[in-house]
């Protein structure tokens, strides 16, 4: 089985109330999702399947760009740790050229299924993108201040990519290491989430340009 047929097999298709401009292919608990990853992978304690869900900063980035697509059309964009891939498609919406990476294979396969449901292109990579050099003119991040390891690794590129002139935009509904300093805000939105990924029914949700 391709990741491509897994992803169809465990998910259904959903638009999320947020954006219901785009449908994805979206699992509707977590729990079964893990599991049932975990034994087509033959694996056990992998990490989540993010990308079976549409997190609240993702929402928030596709939100922005399909209410004002000028901020991207015609640019080329990065969707950094794209998961489902919903700022991507957005991003392609509205008219942008996209590419999207992913250290997770099956979020790499879930953004392409996604891309295509949606009849956008987005040329989806399996690859960790932290240390190359700028080649993009936007780069959305949504999300990704969960761990600090994490933020401690990927800041200090994002910042250096917008040290070389790409307009980072950064997502965050509150997590514990997003950073404080240098950042000028974007929009902020209140999206609503399930108690199934958060411990509340909404998250406010701020968009930054490092």
């Amino acid at each position: 089985m391709s990741f491509e047929d897994f992803i169809g097999s465990n998910t259904a298709l959903i638009s999320p109330a947020f954006v219901p401009e785009i449908v994805l292919h979206l699992a509707t608990e977590i729990t079964p999702i893990w599991q049932a990853t975990e034994a087509w992978l033959e694996t056990a304690g992998i990490a989540p399947p993010f990308w079976a869900f549409a997190w609240p900063g993702g929402l928030a980035l596709a939100r922005l760009l399909l209410d004002a697509p000028a901020r991207v059309r015609g640019l080329r964009v990065l969707d950094f740790a794209s998961g489902c891939g919903i700022g991507g498609i957005a991003a392609a919406m509205a008219g942008a050229s996209v590419e999207a990476c992913e250290i997770d294979p099956l979020a790499v396969g879930a953004t392409r299924l996604n891309a295509a449901l949606n009849g956008v292109a987005v040329a989806a990579e399996h690859a960790d993108l932290v240390g190359a050099a700028c080649r993009w003119d936007v780069i959305l991040a949504g999300d990704i201040c969960y761990e600090a390891p994490m933020a401690a690794r990927i800041m200090p590129w994002l910042r250096a990519m917008a040290g070389q002139g790409a307009m980072v935009l950064l997502a965050d509904p509150g997590r514990a290491y997003f950073p404080a300093e240098g950042l000028a805000e974007v929009a902020r939105y209140t999206v609503p989430t399930t108690r199934e990924l958060e411990d509340r029914e909404s998250r406010e949700v701020v968009i930054v340009r490092l």
